[in-house]
C-alpha cells in the first residue's frame, strides 16, 4: 500500500487574490505551505487555478504551481 500525499506532513492553501474574468469564470491565486508531521515550514508555493462555473458549482480547469525559492 502506497503512502497518501500527507504520510510527511500536510499543505494549508489560502484564497489570495480572485479576479472574476467572465460571471462564470476566475482567477484565483492561492498561497500554498507545506509542514512537516512535527509542525515546521517545510516549503511554499503560488499555485493559480482557473475556476469556472459549471451547473452552480466552482470547478477546477487548469492550474499552475511556482515554488518560491529563497535566495
Amino acid at each position: 500500500m502506497l503512502p497518501g500525499a500527507t504520510a510527511h506532513g500536510h499543505a494549508t492553501y489560502e484564497v489570495e487574490h480572485i479576479l472574476f474574468l467572465r460571471p462564470d469564470t476566475a482567477a484565483v491565486k492561492v498561497r500554498q505551505r507545506y509542514f512537516t508531521t512535527a509542525g515546521e515550514l517545510d516549503s511554499e508555493g503560488t499555485p493559480m487555478y482557473v475556476m469556472i462555473k459549471e451547473g452552480g458549482r466552482w470547478v477546477l480547469t487548469a492550474n499552475q504551481n511556482t515554488p518560491i525559492v529563497e535566495g
